[in-house]
């Protein structure tokens, strides 16, 4: 075969038209999550081999894998970010959406959880699970969305099927069952699959997939499994009767469980697992790689729900006024959600786009409604802008079009205004959808611009990046100064900083992060403050003397006037005011701001000619600083409430580590997830990197949240240091 028949046999189906919904029963919108490495990216590329959108398996001809459309993902080897591969089969529209594995980036899974009517959870037979999916898990159950789950990497040598099954009965429940076993072939790897209902072998061994009767003792491995498989569709069944008739030796028809399977699948009540064979045997090229494919495409496009069957969020107008509830109609009034925004160099901005009611065609002009997260960095906005060309995704191509009804997804061009978790609504009708809920980010990184002229560049280039990701938070720190950078982790970190340089070309540096402590007095001191100078015509003459004594915690700053016989003159008492109060901003320990003192002006001396208000201004500073000299200052540094949620089993971990961070433990009790809260109060200087470390510390399943509760003394030894430090810069 020459390159050029490679190129074209790899291509497939990338020529073709792009799968096209008419209505909404004829779309499935299913999300793909996992652990990172459990190959969700390579059974999406499987899906589309089998139905023909992709000519084989694996990486398409660019480099680029067929979910995978940024750049830092071909270089990193994984998904970061939402992807979506459309496929069709059986006249059924299946939207594949790619969620990322790395717990860093779980806004994107929130977001795809958002577009999506059912989930997918891929679990490698190798790996098994993890705590993240666990939690992915719960977070499903508690709205009701129907799940499945695929058995991936059998042909892994730690790999067992059935050791992996029993792992997901433990952790996801007794609903989890499996509906096909994998059929090893003489070689021991996976050939083709064992219907459990239907009793029939799908053998792929040959090429393509072939159906044939069971073996002999093919039987006896599927009688037990079938069993637990029929009982636990009849327990879900509506029919009251089954369970009896079961019971009492009547052979239930096959047609009658798939019926109730497919039904208890949509509702959220049962999850069948199947096998996936990613192994290709010699002489079949690619076609193990399918092994499994047809089972999951019949699945999904049978028993997962369509849109219509799936709740749409609460709808309001933008000023908060509530809207009659939505359906997925797509003659209803226009309102879509973007779920996922990112920036193409040649392109511009593409936005993944779920249509809840009515239809959207390119040209159209729309409204746009943000709610808003200013803290984050997005603020609100209303405007109206038109809609640029529809398409469907495959890796870097963008297939045209021509609309998408209620329930599809779709990518959208040239949006400049909309940003991830925008709504979309008719112009003359504007629309804003309930936001669905992002974590916090909690790790800082202070960034500098490298160069001077990469300033102006930073600026528009983290604008743009806070509008594709809304778990970046950016903050210019009004104490610090810091341009601070809030990520999910170090690796949405390195994301984030990689974009900054190869995707917008602005170079930066990371500087340590600086917490925002204070300053105050131990002790009572006295100041002397004075500025003199003479050069010729007026001169700058200000004396003052001012004593500083502490205030309780939390007092603030009191000025207090004593001054007697007019050693200081009445017009200038205000201006030592201002100058010891600019001196409180700037610090006199270590450069933090000074609070919690009472500082009393009780002495001075004027000229008649050159004294002025910058002068007493001046001395009042110099005054502060004097004081400061004489006495040893304490450091106050923040103090947060720290809420953890973790495993039973993690929380001897997490309370001995809190210890260690000098955080005071308050309580335990249990939470409603089944794990317990951990209540403390931890100095924020303790907490830079806790994300990462509370992360390796409860192997992915700990989260926490953090408010700030207030400023209380450091201890000496860290004050001390810090302020030998600023001394030495």
């Amino acid at each position: 075969m020459t390159m050029s028949e490679k190129k074209d046999a790899n291509r497939g189906g990338r020529d073709a038209k792009a799968p096209v919904a008419e209505r909404p029963e004829s779309v499935r919108n299913v999300v793909l999550v996992g652990h990172t490495g459990a190959g969700k990216t390579t059974l999406i590329e499987s899906l589309l081999a089998a139905t023909g959108t992709i000519g084989r398996p694996g990486r398409v001809e660019d480099g680029s894998t067929v979910t995978d459309s940024d750049e830092i993902e071909h270089r990193l080897g994984r998904s970061v970010s939402l992807g979506l591969a459309p496929v069709e089969f059986a006249g059924i529209k299946v939207n594949l959406l790619d969620a990322p594995g790395y717990a860093d980036f779980v806004g994107d899974l929130r977001a795809g959880l958002r577009a999506a009517d059912a989930a997918l959870f891929v679990v490698s037979a190798a790996d098994g699970l993890d705590g993240a999916t666990q939690l992915l898990w719960e977070e499903c159950a508690a709205v009701g969305m129907p799940r499945a789950v695929v058995v991936t990497k059998l042909d892994s040598p730690r790999a067992d099927f059935d050791e992996t099954v029993a792992i997901c009965q433990r952790v996801f429940g007794d609903g989890v069952q499996p509906m096909y076993l994998p059929l090893l072939d003489d070689h021991e790897q996976v050939g083709g699959v064992m219907g459990l209902l239907s009793q029939r072998i799908y053998d792929y061994t040959g090429g393509r997939r072939a159906e044939r009767e069971p073996d002999p003792e093919h039987l006896e491995l599927i009688e037990g499994p079938r069993n637990a498989l029929i009982e636990g569709i009849i327990a879900e069944s509506e029919d009251e009767s089954l369970m009896d008739r079961y019971l009492g030796g009547e052979r239930i028809d096959a047609k009658v469980l798939i019926d109730d399977l497919e039904t208890a699948v949509a509702r959220g009540h049962f999850y069948p697992v199947l096998p996936m064979g990613t192994v290709a045997h010699e002489g079949t090229d690619d076609a193990a790689m399918r092994v499994g494919a047809i089972e999951l495409l019949e699945l999904m496009t049978k028993a997962f729900p369509a849109p219509g069957e799936h709740s749409i969020p609460a709808v309001t107008s933008p000023d908060g006024a509530p809207k009659t509830p939505l359906e997925c109609d797509p003659s209803g009034p226009l309102v879509a959600e973007v779920v996922k925004t990112t920036s193409d160099p040649y392109v511009g901005r593409i936005s993944l786009v779920r249509v809840f009611s009515g239809t959207l065609r390119p040209e159209q002009p729309v409204h746009v409604s943000g709610h808003g997260r200013a803290e984050r960095g997005h603020p609100d906005h209303d405007v109206d802008e038109k809609v640029g060309a529809l398409s469907c995704p495959l890796g870097k191509v963008q297939r045209p079009v021509p609309q998408a009804v209620a329930g599809d997804i779709v990518a959208v061009a040239k949006l400049a205004h909309a940003e991830t978790g925008d709504t979309l609504s008719a112009k003359d009708d504007p629309a804003l959808m309930e936001p669905w809920v992002m974590p916090e980010p909690l790790l800082p990184v202070a960034v500098l611009a490298k160069a001077k002229s990469d300033e102006d560049k930073l600026g528009q280039a983290l604008g743009r990046l806070v509008a594709e990701d809304p778990t970046l938070r950016l903050e210019i720190n009004p104490e610090t100064h810091q341009l601070v950078l809030w990520c999910m982790g170090e690796a949405h970190r390195d994301v984030v900083l990689d974009r900054l340089s190869n995707r917008y070309g602005v170079a930066v540096d990371t500087v340590p992060y600086r917490i925002s402590l204070r300053e105050t007095f131990t002790g009572n001191a006295k100041g002397h403050g004075r500025h003199v100078k003479q050069s010729g015509g007026h001169g700058q003459y200000a004396i003052c003397d001012i004593e500083v004594e502490p205030m309780p915690n939390g007092g603030g700053f009191e000025f207090v006037d004593k001054v007697v016989g007019g050693a200081v003159p009445r017009q200038f008492i205000p201006s030592v005011e201002k100058g010891v109060r600019t001196q409180l901003e700037r610090g006199v320990f270590a450069g933090y701001p000074l609070v919690d003192v009472r500082v009393t002006l009780f002495d001075g001396k004027a000229h008649s000619v050159d004294s002025s208000d910058m002068a007493f201004q001046t001395a009042g500073a110099l005054a502060l600083k004097d004081a400061a000299a004489k006495i040893n200052g304490a450091l106050l540094e923040p103090v947060d409430s720290v809420e953890i949620r973790v495993a039973d089993e993690f929380v001897g971990a997490v309370m001995g580590d809190l210890s260690g961070r000098r955080g005071r433990v308050l309580g335990t009790e249990p939470d409603s997830s089944g794990r317990t809260l951990v209540r403390a109060e931890v100095p924020e200087t303790e907490l830079a990197r806790y994300p990462v470390e509370l992360r390796s510390l409860s192997h992915g399943t700990g989260v926490f949240t953090r408010e700030y509760l207030r400023h209380e003394a450091m201890p000496p030894q860290l004050a001390s240091k810090i302020v030998a430090e600023a001394a030495a810069s």
